[in-house]
């Protein structure tokens, strides 16, 4: 058996260089991973190579840049941590939020969008399992727009806060500040 019999999916891509540049691998997601991936991860990352049986060794002919994301549901082991740079990316500002939701969902007031933004800035400092992200975020203001809400209620955040949050104790926590979040994302915003 040889290299003819195997299809080169991206780890198998990443050891080979294009023009002569180190190629780029995204592991989006490590975390949701199962554990045989981490370990197979390790050869990769420790030595630029994977072994595939029957076949042999197959080497990086340049190193790649490998970036790994995680969310966090589960660790990741310390020797496959050991071998990366830790770098992390937190929510971003009310500004740079409301411009993404501005750009990313068009037809959305501009009343709408403040108070979508401030409503999922005030949720993140909740106690919840699983606070919502910049996706879900526009998830949400997507689904208000296809409501045809031009400005939020407690009637409108209760009836798509699944659109928002992922668990149902989330939701349930939410639901029962729903009045206090909502009249603080409809305090004036710095914009």
């Amino acid at each position: 058996m040889g290299l003819e019999f195997l299809l080169k999916r991206p780890l198998l891509q990443a050891l080979e260089s294009q023009n002569g540049r180190p190629p780029v691998l995204l592991i989006d997601e490590l975390d949701r991973a199962d554990e045989e991936f981490e370990a197979f991860l390790l050869e990769f990352l420790s030595d630029w190579q994977i072994t595939v049986p029957e076949v042999g060794t197959l080497r990086a002919e340049r190193p790649p840049v490998v970036v790994i994301t995680s969310n966090r549901t589960r660790e990741i082991h310390d020797a496959l941590k050991r071998r990366c740079m830790y770098y992390w990316i937190d929510y971003p500002s009310f500004e740079k939020e409301y411009r993404i939701v501005r750009e990313k969902v068009v037809g959305l007031p501009e009343k709408l969008a403040q108070q979508v933004v401030a409503f999922v800035q005030e949720l993140r400092k909740q106690d919840l399992y699983k606070a919502p992200g910049v996706a879900e975020t526009l998830d949400w203001a997507a689904s208000l727009l296809a409501l045809g809400q031009t400005e939020l209620n407690p009637e409108a955040v209760g009836e798509t806060l699944g659109a928002l949050l992922k668990y149902q104790d989330d939701v349930l926590k939410a639901k029962d500040r729903v009045r206090d979040l909502l009249a603080r994302a409809q305090a004036p915003t710095p914009l």
